[in-house]
């Protein structure tokens, strides 16, 4: 009984090892420009940001607003990066590709 039961353990485990083979994996390596790049911080302000930076290539008008819970939300898009704002201060900047 007990060397049945050890073949049956060494045939499991051999069968797992013969299963189990190589696996194989593509690495992905992405370039981190946020590390690298200048951009505007959390909490400047939309003229600090302005003065900066230069003006925007594009102002995307302010998204809602109508109450203290949904405070108005405005983007500014320069080459390289995008620039949310709360109110009149940065909350995101978003590296984007150039």
């Amino acid at each position: 009984m007990r060397f049945k039961r050890f073949t049956y353990l060494l045939v499991s485990a051999a069968a797992a090892l013969a299963l189990s083979g190589p696996s194989f994996s593509d690495q992905l390596q992405v370039p981190n420009p946020a590390a690298s790049s200048d951009k505007p911080t959390s909490g400047m302000s939309m003229d600090t940001v302005e003065a900066k930076y230069g003006a925007p290539t594009r102002r995307v008008p302010a998204v809602g607003g109508a109450s203290a819970a949904q405070p108005p939300i405005t983007r500014w898009e320069y080459p390289g990066f995008t620039v949310y704002f709360e109110n009149n201060h940065v909350v995101h900047t978003v590296v984007t590709p150039s």
